[in-house]
């Protein structure tokens, strides 16, 4: 499936809602339709607050309004991780230092050994 598909449900949820693109602007303090049309078409990416809003109207978390945007970080930052890991691991601090890299890499391994409270949107959408 086509990640243009995946990049935003936030147009078919306004419209089983009933809403016009501007009602939705206007509900969320935009002067004209412009804006949520971007967000649809992931044009760009909402501010955070923005985001918040249509989650607070839709009833529905950002990240499956947005999967292919938050798959897209999630990526990202699982990428980031690894690499800050790597470093962590080869650090030969002692002290302090050691013992904030120690703390790091315990919220790692828990985070890793946790039950996941995320999901794959993109994956469960396709």
């Amino acid at each position: 499936m086509k990640e243009s598909h995946l990049a935003s449900y936030l147009g078919s949820h306004r419209k089983r809602a009933g809403l016009s693109q501007k009602e939705l602007g206007n509900l969320l303090g935009y002067p004209d339709e412009g804006p949520v049309s971007r967000h649809e078409r992931l044009r760009s990416i909402p501010p955070l607050y923005i985001a918040l809003g249509y989650q607070a109207i839709f009833h529905v978390p950002v990240a499956e309004l947005f999967p292919a945007a938050y798959e897209k970080m999630r990526e990202s930052i699982e990428a980031s991780l690894q690499e800050m890991r790597r470093d962590l691991e080869q650090s030969s601090a002692k002290g302090r230092q050691a013992a904030r890299i120690a703390r790091k890499l315990t919220w790692m391994w828990e985070r890793e050994n946790q039950e996941p409270d995320h999901r794959n949107y993109a994956e469960e959408a396709a």
